[in-house]
């Protein structure tokens, strides 16, 4: 439990790497938030025993990362954190879907299987492509571009503020989890009655410590708008970027790839 709180805290990591200096980093958020938007509907788009077709997407995701120097590693690792969520969610579907549509030599395989290996391969692909969008461009930043689509405000600013107070969230759990393990030495489970006291207490404690953080940006200013460093213009790279991208992606979409490639190389 003490390593989760740690892996929340590290959450806080990304605003680092968006402060980079490659040119995916300068571009415009706008442009960077249509691109990933894009990217995630033509993903979403697909049915839902597609699998080959899904593959050439994890083009964006690398490419991304490789020109920009982002951690492949630490990424990896935060989409393998909410892994578990996607095998949940598809957890039945081998138990449902039980009609066989492909053999792989011997073994047929069902239609909940593929659909299975489908929502993973969904999830893998739009959570990497949301965390490599935030990395890149830091959640201000995409907050201020979701802004300047006119979505409405209260919408933005409590996104934001969720966002940021998931560390103060974050920050409260590793303290009391803390505190726990070096007066029991992490000897004994916690019991139930204990887990229930801790989590009102930390309910408590966190939210004492958001409203304190809340009168202190009030006393600094803040009025509701999100504001950033550095000014935000559409250039000549943010539309070859867009146009680039989303050209892709609708060939993509149009195209299978792997097939074409399957049956080319096959006869």
């Amino acid at each position: 439990m003490l390593r989760f709180g740690e892996q929340l805290l590290d959450v806080g990591y990304i605003d680092t790497l968006a402060t980079g200096d490659s040119v995916l980093h300068r571009l415009d958020p706008r442009s960077k938030v249509i691109v990933t938007l894009a990217f995630i509907v033509a993903v979403l788009s697909f049915d839902k025993y597609a699998l080959s077709g899904l593959v050439p997407f994890f083009i964006f995701p690398v490419v991304l990362i490789s020109r920009s120097g982002l951690p492949a590693g630490y990424l990896l690792k935060k989409v393998v954190l909410v892994a578990p969520f996607a095998v949940l969610v598809a957890a039945f579907n081998p138990l449902i879907d039980r009609q066989v549509l492909m053999h792989i030599g011997p073994l047929a395989v069902s239609g909940g299987w593929l659909s299975f290996c489908s929502i993973f391969l969904r999830f893998f692909l739009t959570v990497s492509a949301a965390l490599v969008l935030i990395s890149l461009t830091g959640f201000n930043a995409v907050c201020l571009a979701l802004s300047k689509f006119g979505v409405p405000r209260p919408f933005v600013v409590q996104l934001l503020f969720f966002f940021r107070y998931l560390f103060v969230l974050g920050d409260q759990t590793h303290r009391m989890l803390l505190a726990r393990q070096m007066r029991s030495f992490d000897r004994r489970p916690m019991p139930w009655n204990v887990f229930v006291s801790l989590t009102g207490h930390l309910l408590l404690r966190t939210l004492d410590r958001s409203e304190r953080i809340y009168l202190a940006m009030c006393s600094r200013g803040f009025d509701g708008n999100i504001r950033i460093v550095r000014r935000i213009r559409i250039g000549r790279n943010d539309v070859v970027f867009i146009l680039g991208w989303v050209s892709l992606f609708v060939l993509l979409r149009i195209y299978n790839i792997p097939l074409m490639l399957g049956n080319l190389i096959g006869g």
